[in-house]
Order: structure tokens, then C-alpha cells, then sequence
């Protein structure tokens, strides 16, 4: 069940993000550090209830963050739509013991109903360079890769913008 998120559901999602990292880093993938996911993103996401949680069996197991404004880094990005009314995808996470059962498709799904519902004209994205699976799956449902932006806390290596028009 996908439900809006809460601040009292923070110490559950970073221990899902925690363990996302640690999963990533045992695949030689260092997308998630000491530094982002951080737990003030979170709360500054579940205030702005723009912060959605995935419930199995009453524990969290995955999250999503669906934004309506655009980051800094993203300004100078050549979009293929207007800076406008875009839904902004961020910290979408699966604890990797609930990986591979269409849990992180239901959050896309999801954040694409939500899009739609609400009238953005599109959603934007950044996946990291290095994660060959978040790229042919964000490829697969027809996002459009665009330019490369960095996140020099996080790795040397570029990540990806994506944009799909709704």
C-alpha cells in the first residue's frame, strides 16, 4: 500500500535508505553516501507532504519523493518542457530485501498517476551514471535521458537527467 509519508516515518525510511546504500556499495555502485540521502530532505519532504511511503505488513519498505519545486542544480538543464508545472521525482528507494518485486515500478506508477491527476506536463528525474539498472528502468517506461549534472559530495561520476511529458 502506498501511502502519504510522515515525520514520524523518517528513522524508518533512512534505515531503507541505509540499507540501499550499503546494498549499492556491495554492487561497487557509490550513488548514496554519509551525505544524501539525508534525514532534513525528508522532513522538509513530509511537510510539504510531498513525501510517499510503500507499506507491507505495517513496515515501510520503500519511499518516494514527489516534488513540485525545481532543485538548483537542475536550472541550467535544457528540458523538453517549459520550467512550469513539472513534478520532480526524488529519493525513490526499496529496501533491497523488497527489491525486484515490482515495488519500485507500483512507486512509479504511482508518481505517473499523480502527475497526471494533478496536471504537471511532465516528470523530471536525475538517476546516478553508474546504476545500470535505474537507467534501463527509467528508459524502459519512457523517460528521455537529457544532459548529465554532478553532485560532487556524492560521486565524480555524472548523473543523468530524465524527463518524461505527461
Amino acid at each position: 500500500m502506498i501511502r502519504i509519508g510522515s515525520v514520524t516515518d523518517i528513522d524508518s525510511i533512512l534505515g531503507v535508505t541505509k540499507s540501499c546504500a550499503r546494498h549499492m556499495k556491495s554492487q561497487g555502485i557509490f550513488q548514496w553516501n554519509k551525505h544524501y540521502p539525508d534525514k532534513n530532505s525528508f522532513i522538509n519532504d513530509a511537510k510539504k507532504k510531498e513525501l510517499f511511503v510503500f507499506v507491507e505488513d505495517e513496515s515501510i519498505v520503500a519511499c518516494i519523493s514527489l516534488c513540485n519545486e525545481m532543485d538548483k542544480v537542475y536550472k541550467s538543464v535544457k528540458w523538453n518542457t517549459k520550467n512550469h508545472n513539472n513534478l520532480y521525482v526524488h529519493r525513490l528507494a526499496v529496501h533491497p530485501n523488497f527489491q525486484k518485486k515490482g515495488i519500485g515500478k507500483s512507486l512509479m506508477d504511482y508518481a505517473e498517476k499523480f502527475g497526471k491527476k494533478n496536471q504537471y506536463i511532465s516528470i523530471r528525474l536525475d538517476t546516478f551514471s553508474e546504476n545500470k539498472r535505474n537507467l534501463k528502468f527509467y528508459e524502459s517506461r519512457g523517460y528521455k535521458r537529457l544532459e548529465e549534472i554532478y553532485f560532487p559530495k556524492q560521486s565524480k561520476f555524472p548523473f543523468y537527467c530524465y524527463e518524461l511529458i505527461l
